[in-house]
C-alpha cells in the first residue's frame, strides 16, 4: 500500500502546500492552513487542437438569449424581499448562521409553503427523519406533498435528486456531505467544495432551485473555502442575539437582487414570524427624554428603518479610556471622538465611551456618524435630546457634515412615526416642506452642535 501523502490546505482560498506556515503564501490569510489528504489526480483523455476548436464558438450580445428569470414566491414576504423578490429558477443559496438560530425552522417553514405549488425536496444530513416531522408538527405545519430523505453522500443525492426532479432542494448542511471520490472527512475543504460544485451544477444543468445551509466559524464568517461564496448565487447570514427573540437575515451577496438586504422575524414556538414594521422594534420610545439617546434613520437595501442608537460615557478610572460597540463600528467610534475634539472642541479622553444599537441590529452604514457624536455628547453633559428628534449624516475628518443616500425615504418614514424634527446633512435637505416636520440642515459639525 503506498503511502499516503499530507498536504496544508487554506481554508479561506483552498490553496494547498507542502508544509505547514503561519501565512497562506496565496491569499495572505493566517492560520488558516489545515492538515488533509493529498488525492490523486484524475486522469481523462485530452480533446484534441481540432475538437477544441469545433467545440470553442464566440457569441455576440445581440445573438444571445437571456429569457426571463422566473421567480417564485416562497410565502414568506421578508425571505422574498432579501432574494430580490422570489426564488429564481437555477439559483443556488447559501444560507448560514450560528447554530441554532433558526437556519433549519425557517427553510422547513419555507419548504412546506413552496410544495403547495412545486415538487420540493428536504435533504437532512443532521437531523434524522423523525426530528425534522416532529419540528414540523410542533410548529403545526402539515405538508405531505413534502418529500423528506436523510442522506450525507453527494452521490446518492444526486441519483434520488435525478429520480425525484424537484423544482426546489434544500441541502442541511453542507458540511455534513461528502463524495466517495475523496478520502478526507465530510466537512474539509476539499470535501465541502467538490460537493458543492456538484451540486451547484446539478442546479445550473436542471434548473432547480437549491437552498444550501452552511456552518459559522467561532468568528462568525461561513466554514469551509472562501470559493464555496463565489460558487453560489446568493449568500444570506441569519444573524441574532440569543437573548432577543428577533431574527434578522442579510444578503451579503445577490446577483439577482440587491446586496445589504434585510429580512427581520420573530422566534416564536411556532416557528419564524415576519416582522411588517421592523421600525416598531427597533424604537423605543422613551416616556421621558433621557440622556445619550438619539433616533436615526438607517438604510438597508430598499428599506428605511428607524433605530435607536444610545451612548454612555462615563470617567474613565484607567490609563487608557475604554471605547466599547454593539453594533456600529469600535475604530469609527474613535475617529469620530477625535473629529468632535478637533471640531467641536470637546474632549473625551478621559472619558469611557459605549454605543449601542438597540435591538441587536447592525448598522453599517455612515449615515450612523451625526448620531452618534449626538449621543455621546447627549451623556456626557447629562442633556436629554427631545423624543421627537431624528438624526443622520456621514461626518468627515475636516468636520464636513455629508449626504448620505435616499435622504428623502428616511424624512417621509421618520414623519411617519411622528417624528417632528430632523437634523440632516444639508445636500439632503427636501426642497418641499414635509407637512409637521422641522428639518435643520447642516454643512458642519459645528452648526449641528449649536442646533441642540
Amino acid at each position: 500500500m503506498s503511502k499516503q501523502k499530507i498536504i496544508y490546505s487554506c481554508t479561506e482560498c483552498g490553496a494547498e502546500a507542502s508544509k505547514w506556515a503561519g501565512q497562506c503564501f496565496d491569499c495572505g490569510g493566517w492560520n488558516t492552513l489545515v492538515e488533509a489528504i493529498s488525492e490523486p489526480k484524475k486522469t481523462g483523455r485530452h480533446a484534441s487542437f481540432s475538437e477544441k476548436a469545433m467545440a470553442l464558438k464566440t457569441w455576440s450580445m445581440t445573438e444571445v438569449e437571456t429569457g426571463e428569470k422566473v421567480r417564485r414566491s416562497i410565502g414568506m414576504t421578508e425571505l422574498d424581499r432579501v432574494l430580490g423578490g422570489g426564488l429564481v429558477q437555477g439559483s443556488v443559496v447559501l444560507i448560514g448562521g450560528d447554530p441554532g438560530i433558526g437556519k433549519s425552522t425557517l427553510l422547513l417553514q419555507g419548504m412546506v409553503n413552496l410544495c403547495q405549488q412545486t415538487s420540493a425536496l428536504y435533504v437532512t444530513g443532521e437531523e434524522s427523519l423523525q426530528q425534522v416531522t416532529m419540528r414540523a408538527q410542533r410548529m403545526d405545519l402539515t405538508a405531505p406533498e413534502l418529500r423528506l430523505v436523510a442522506e450525507t453522500s453527494v452521490e446518492r443525492i444526486l441519483e434520488i435528486a435525478a429520480s425525484e426532479s424537484p423544482q426546489v432542494m434544500v441541502i442541511d448542511s453542507i458540511q455534513t456531505v461528502y463524495t466517495d471520490e475523496l478520502s478526507s472527512a465530510p466537512g474539509s475543504v476539499s470535501q465541502v467544495r467538490e460537493c458543492a460544485a456538484r451540486l451547484v451544477s446539478y442546479a445550473k444543468q436542471t434548473g432547480t432551485a437549491m437552498f444550501l445551509v452552511g456552518h459559522v466559524t467561532k468568528e462568525g464568517a461561513l466554514a469551509g473555502p472562501r470559493v464555496l461564496e463565489h460558487m453560489v448565487d446568493t449568500v444570506l447570514y441569519f444573524e441574532g442575539d440569543s437573548s432577543s427573540s428577533y431574527r434578522v437575515i442579510r444578503a451579503n451577496k445577490n446577483r439577482f437582487g440587491a446586496v445589504n438586504e434585510l429580512g427581520i422575524f420573530a422566534m416564536t414556538e411556532k416557528g419564524l414570524r415576519e416582522v411588517k414594521n421592523p421600525s416598531a422594534i427597533f424604537l423605543s420610545r422613551h416616556e421621558e427624554p433621557v440622556s445619550g439617546s438619539v433616533v436615526m434613520v438607517t438604510r438597508e437595501g430598499s428599506r428605511p428603518m428607524l433605530v435607536e442608537v444610545q451612548a454612555l460615557v462615563d470617567e474613565s478610572h484607567s490609563p487608557n479610556s475604554r471605547r466599547v460597540t454593539l453594533g456600529f463600528d469600535q475604530n469609527r467610534l474613535t475617529m469620530l471622538l477625535a473629529v468632535l475634539h478637533r471640531h467641536g472642541g470637546i474632549a473625551m479622553f478621559d472619558q469611557d465611551v459605549f454605543v449601542n444599537v438597540v435591538g441587536g441590529v447592525r448598522v453599517t452604514e455612515t449615515a450612523i456618524d451625526l448620531p452618534v457624536i449626538l449621543a455621546a455628547l447627549s451623556s456626557m453633559r447629562n442633556k436629554p435630546l427631545p423624543n421627537d428628534l431624528v438624526v443622520f449624516g456621514e461626518v468627515g475628518l475636516s468636520g464636513e457634515v455629508r449626504p448620505v443616500q435616499a435622504g428623502q425615504e428616511r424624512l417621509h418614514e421618520a414623519a411617519k412615526h411622528g417624528f417632528k424634527k430632523a437634523i440632516i446633512p444639508a445636500a439632503n435637505a427636501p426642497k418641499k416642506k414635509i407637512d409637521g416636520m422641522e428639518v435643520i440642515a447642516v454643512n458642519r459639525i459645528s452648526e449641528a452642535l449649536d442646533a441642540i
